[in-house]
């Protein structure tokens, strides 16, 4: 294993992971080929390997989140890493310092990797051209979210035995969601077809060439005949009025019910990349069916994380098992 490993990293061509868009096929199966030779490591009693002893990891989280600050944290320490986190809030860019100032200043202090969070489309991509440390895109505006789309990659690998040709159906806020930009990337590249649905005001315009879906006039449409179902939350943080009358009113018309459910095909998934608003894009009996596959994202969050930071910090060998 640590053998193909190694040549595997030989081609590993990048130094940031800053989007899904740029990245090749190959590129995404070694890390998900990665992220499963490592997982077995968060079965352990002892959940711990010393592959990245003595690195300095900086987490850089300018938006509120749980999952992936949480998700990234656990699998630095998981791969001996030492890290430091900062947010907005408690650092010099609340007294009105640049995020260019705050982040040259911490890598004046010799990180080796900075995971970064922003509000601002485009701010992993501004960093990486002025810092030295590897960068890792944590969700970057309405733009990208490529550790998401990849940890959603393993798990459908995971149901499904593959990635190729699938019908995926991708519900809810479009127009605001970084997660369905980054899946519709990658299920691309193993010709995995990709519908989306929600109201007319959160689809954006030119989303069908700029992404290659097919856009649906109903949630119905969109799940029929579908092997994967993944709801998105409504993005009101992002949101400059109200694209919609009410909640009761988008989950009338655009929450996954049981009964919209049994349109997909019999074995089909039912993913969400959280938080979620239960009762209204997705029903509770649903987030919480057999079909349900959202608790396994969050477990398999942990190991394509931990898959990211290994093949970036150019680890020489997996662990043994």
């Amino acid at each position: 294993m640590a053998e193909g490993n190694e040549e595997a990293r030989a081609v590993f061509p990048h130094k940031h992971l800053l989007g899904i868009e740029g990245l090749a096929r190959r590129d995404v199966e070694m890390i998900l080929d990665t992220a499963d030779a490592l997982r077995g490591i968060t079965l352990r009693r002892i959940k711990k390997v010393q592959t990245l002893r003595g690195r300095m990891v900086v987490n850089a989280f300018f938006e509120n989140s749980t999952r992936t600050r949480v998700s990234f944290e656990m699998a630095e320490k998981r791969l001996s890493a030492d890290s430091v986190n900062i947010q907005a809030s408690g650092s010099a860019m609340a007294k009105g310092e640049t995020l260019l100032d705050t982040l040259q200043n911490i890598e004046a202090m010799r990180p080796d990797m900075v995971v970064i969070r922003h509000s601002c489309s485009g701010a992993p991509h501004f960093l990486a051209r002025h810092l030295s440390s590897n960068v890792i895109n944590a969700g970057d505006g309405h733009h990208e979210h490529p550790t998401q789309a990849l940890l959603d990659a393993l798990t459908i690998r995971h149901a499904k035995g593959t990635l190729e040709r699938l019908e995926v159906a991708i519900c809810g806020d479009i127009m605001h969601s970084r997660v369905a930009r980054s899946n519709a990337h990658l299920l691309r590249l193993f010709g995995s077809r990709v519908r989306v649905a929600g109201p007319q005001t959160m689809i954006p315009r030119g989303v069908e060439e700029a992404l290659g879906v097919r856009v649906c006039r109903s949630l119905a449409e969109a799940v029929e005949g579908a092997d994967v179902v993944m709801m998105l939350r409504i993005q009101k943080e992002r949101m400059g009025a109200d694209l919609f009358p009410s909640d009761r009113e988008y989950a009338r018309c655009f929450g996954l019910t049981r009964d919209l459910l049994r349109g997909a095909k019999p074995d089909a998934i039912v993913m969400h990349p959280g938080p979620m608003n239960r009762g209204v894009e997705i029903a509770p009996d649903v987030a919480d069916g057999e079909r349900s596959v959202i608790l396994g994202q969050v477990e398999n969050g942990v190991a394509v994380r931990m898959a990211v930071l290994y093949l970036l910090a150019g680890a020489s060998e997996l662990p043994a098992e």
